[in-house]
């Protein structure tokens, strides 16, 4: 309940203040986005099979976060980001997939 309210609160807080993306991060907020989804799917698939822990929640969807954007930059340094970017969201995008095939698992029964 808190986080659908967290949830409810941060996409009003977003639509009423409109925040600006500095030009030199809108490369990574895609990214940064596909990554916290998939540290998301993951949480709930966690909660479904009863081993959601909190913590293990906020460091994977942190350290995803970092990681994927870290990913991008040094891509962007070496002159291949558009590559390494499409690797990251095809890679964060199977791993989305997956945890939302074994989330219709549990909801269905299958």
């Amino acid at each position: 309940m808190i986080a659908a309210l967290g949830l409810l609160l941060g996409i009003i807080a977003g639509l009423v203040f409109a925040p600006d993306v500095p030009l030199s991060l809108q490369n990574y907020l895609p990214i940064a986005v596909v990554a916290a989804l998939d540290a998301v799917f993951g949480g709930l698939r966690a909660y479904l099979d009863g081993i959601f822990d909190d913590k293990v929640f906020v460091v994977s969807f942190v350290s995803n976060v970092v990681v994927a954007a870290a990913i991008v930059y040094l891509g962007d340094q070496l002159g291949v980001g558009s590559q390494l970017t499409t690797g990251v969201i095809v890679v964060l995008g199977i791993r989305i997939f997956s945890n939302v095939a074994a989330i219709r698992r549990h909801v269905f029964h299958a």
